[in-house]
């Protein structure tokens, strides 16, 4: 066991110690660099990445494009967290919380900014009156699930992912805490679709677009390297609902944009068009250079 750790009477920011993190976290807000950000020809601009937040929002503006809702259509621009681009003025301006994904909507005047993840999925349901309920009870049931996404995922990411995948060294009492908590966290989504095909009842709903890239991730075996080590397997109902996810188109594209890490072929940096999935995945892009 190692030295066990006195917190000193006053916390210090030790930049020396972020390590791979230094770009990303810190403790004060606000911009650091004037960084202007692009802005394409559609209504809606997006600038992101394509962690499980990131996700969401693509999935949820190619689902809404595959409904037919044309007015949906984005420009999708990466923002490069490890490089800081989200600490940039103008990123900051949308987003004073300087997190990923950040949205403007030009279809309003002024642009209207939405920033947080769920935020995102919710305006976008009620903007265009999709893969919300209109029914008290079901748009209840599905902003249930939004919002205990919302509260959970932190513990899955901040909290296991951390300690699991991502610590420069490994300790038992936080890993097994997060396990624990990351599990309970499974069970209760396993037990949620044992009787229920989504997970606010019978329709697909942002709940699902909310809570996939971060479950669905992790007992599809793409996230934290940690399937085996949870016993994803073993939660049947939420695996069944996680591949029957997987497996939709707009899903597939969702996961694609802003995507700078596995297969080039998968990986679509920047979207401004439909075609782009054909012709400007990086493998053609680099292919091509």
């Amino acid at each position: 066991m190692t030295d066990s750790y006195t917190p000193p009477k006053v916390w210090t920011w030790n930049k020396d110690d972020a390590g791979p993190f230094a770009n990303i976290n810190r403790p004060i807000a606000g911009a650091t660099h004037d960084l202007t950000l692009p802005v394409g020809q559609h209504p809606f601009q997006l600038y992101s990445l394509a962690t499980p937040n990131g996700q969401k929002v693509t999935i949820m503006l190619e689902e809404l494009l595959e409904a037919g809702v044309s007015a949906a259509e984005y420009d999708a621009w990466l923002i490069k967290i490890g490089e800081g681009d989200q600490f940039g003025s103008d990123f900051v301006a949308i987003n004073p919380n300087s997190k990923i994904p950040a949205l403007l909507d030009h279809s309003v005047s002024p642009p209207q900014r939405v920033f947080e993840s769920g935020s995102i999925l919710l305006y976008l349901a009620e903007k265009f009156g999709k893969f919300l309920p209109t029914d008290p009870a079901g748009r209840t049931e599905t902003l249930n699930w939004l919002f205990w996404q919302m509260a959970a995922a932190p513990i899955l990411g901040g909290g296991f992912g951390h300690f699991f995948a991502y610590a420069p060294e490994k300790f038992e009492y936080p890993i097994n805490r997060y396990t624990m908590e990351a599990k309970r966290q499974l069970d209760v989504l396993d037990r949620q679709l044992a009787h229920s095909e989504y997970i606010a009842g019978a329709d697909y709903t942002i709940a699902d677009m909310a809570i996939w890239p971060w479950y669905g991730g992790i007992v599809l075996g793409r996230a934290y390297n940690a399937a085996e080590f949870l016993d994803a397997g073993s939660y049947k109902n939420l695996l069944r609902w996680a591949q029957q996810i997987d497996a939709r188109p707009a899903v597939t594209r969702g996961r694609m944009v802003n995507k700078m890490n596995g297969p080039l072929e998968e990986q679509l940096r920047e979207r401004h068009d439909a075609g782009d999935f054909a012709t400007k995945t990086q493998d053609k892009l680099e292919g091509a250079a």
